[in-house]
């Protein structure tokens, strides 16, 4: 039987488009999670009627690198004033006590921060997997995307280099090359489903260049590619990481990359702040991508990306909040404010606008993740939107640009509705298939024993 959803008398349709529309006074309908009609339809007897009278639509916010382990160690007073490499020494000595337990309910309660601010589909990149307990680590990930109803793209991350080989995690969580390999390939097969609409996708990632050996970063391009999935890993994210590549390898972090075959349309990086201009007419011509993560980006004092000269270049470029340890949150909307407002402050007239960065967390991110039926309120693409009732008190006398508004005025509070695949996920700002209270409590019991607080 069809599942329909049909939403009606839509006061704002924010659909980022080709030609930019904003529509009013419109309805939607969603078949079988698909976008089957807008405009001037009727409301088909058996469908679910969401009324939307007073509502602003857009299109659901998608993530494009998260690490959401990274919940259970937000806001730690030890760490709050360090730059990467000293924060990820610190913080590694947390992380090599991850277990099934801390990734389930550190998922379930970052990946619901996003659902609860209008973001719909979620990449993580999970690359910590201690020794002896982690082969259950994607299955508990995907599990707890699946009780929360969220579109789940994850990566198989991996670490081969640890502090005695000259990288910076411990030795208890990096793993011999083909352990890595054969785990990879293991994912793919038992979680990525390639089919347009799919809930369930996989990609490879090795971490970083300073944790990860050449010899990974070649063998994990060939076998992605052989897979036929997608390349992501951090680069250019600090001046450490660039002096540490030209010392150990004599070599600028992309022309490293860019040896070992990491570039092309099926590759993006986190962070992208340290390229040259050169590198970014690289980065444009091979259409390798960029997830732009500022709120991270400022709170580690890593730098600032050239988002302005990236999309005069035609750089594909996506927007992502980061781990929840660096931002110290989930919230994709507060991102799009953030980013907006950090390139206005340092690039003024040249900066996107608004309604630009609701593009780049909408049709930028899933044209870095290889969507194209993700992105936009379209006939055809998948029924993923998210909507904001008008009528908020803090939304008053700030109506006139609805594409501009989530990040020129900024949406504060949690969204009112999330649609994922034509199925609401969120209602008057509420997780509708999890018990929030009940979850609050059980992920707190989970952080403490992560963290082994007692109590």
């Amino acid at each position: 039987m069809q599942k329909l959803l049909f939403v009606k008398n839509i006061r704002w349709l924010v659909t980022c488009n080709d030609e930019n529309q904003v529509l009013e006074h419109t309805n939607l309908l969603v078949r079988d999670g698909v976008i089957d009609a807008i405009g001037a339809i009727s409301q088909p007897p058996e469908a679910e009627v969401l009324d939307a009278s007073h509502m602003i639509l857009y299109p659901g916010l998608i993530n494009t690198h998260h690490h959401l382990y990274q919940t259970f160690s937000r806001n730690l007073p030890q760490v709050q004033h360090m730059e990467l490499f000293p924060w990820l020494k610190a913080l590694y000595e947390i992380w090599k006590n991850l277990d099934d337990d801390s990734v389930y309910y550190s998922t379930l309660t970052g990946a619901g921060e996003l659902l609860k601010h209008g973001c719909t589909t979620c990449l993580d990149h999970h690359y910590v997997f201690p020794q002896g307990r982690s082969s259950g680590f994607l299955d508990a990930q995907f599990s707890a995307a699946d009780a929360l109803g969220i579109r789940f793209y994850a990566t198989r991350g991996s670490m081969d280099l640890s502090v005695k080989d000259g990288g910076l995690p411990p030795d208890s969580v990096v793993q011999p090359i083909d352990v890595i390999l054969k785990e990879s390939e293991e994912a793919v097969k038992k979680f990525h489903d390639p089919k347009p609409y799919s809930m369930h996708r996989v990609a490879l990632a090795p971490c970083s260049p300073f944790s990860v050996s050449e010899e990974l970063l070649r063998q994990s391009a060939m076998l992605a590619r052989q897979l036929g999935v997608r390349l992501h890993t951090h680069l250019a994210e600090t001046k450490d990481e660039e002096r540490y590549l030209l010392e150990t390898r004599g070599i600028r972090p992309l022309a490293y990359m860019e040896e070992l075959g990491w570039v092309g349309s099926d590759v993006w990086y986190a962070h992208g702040i340290h390229f040259n201009d050169d590198e970014l007419k690289v980065l444009a011509a091979t259409k390798t991508g960029v997830a732009h993560c500022p709120i991270s980006n400022m709170k580690l004092s890593s730098g600032v990306a050239q988002i302005p000269r990236m999309l005069e270049l035609g750089v594909p470029v996506g927007l992502a909040v980061d781990g929840s340890a660096s931002n110290d949150g989930s919230n994709l909307l507060e991102e799009l404010r953030m980013g907006y407002l950090l390139h206005r402050l340092q690039n003024s007239t040249t900066a996107p606008t608004g309604a630009d960065f609701l593009r780049l967390a909408t049709r930028g991110s899933a044209a870095i993740l290889g969507r194209d039926d993700l992105g936009e309120i379209s006939v055809g693409k998948a029924g993923d939107f998210f909507l904001v009732d008008s009528r908020r008190l803090e939304l008053t006398g700030c109506l006139e640009d609805a594409a501009a508004l989530p990040a020129t005025v900024g949406i504060k509070n949690a969204v009112d509705y999330t649609v994922v695949a034509g199925n609401i996920v969120v209602k008057n700002g509420r997780l509708l298939h999890v018990d929030e209270e009940s979850l609050a409590q059980s992920a707190g019991n989970a952080f403490r024993r992560y963290l082994n607080l007692g109590g």
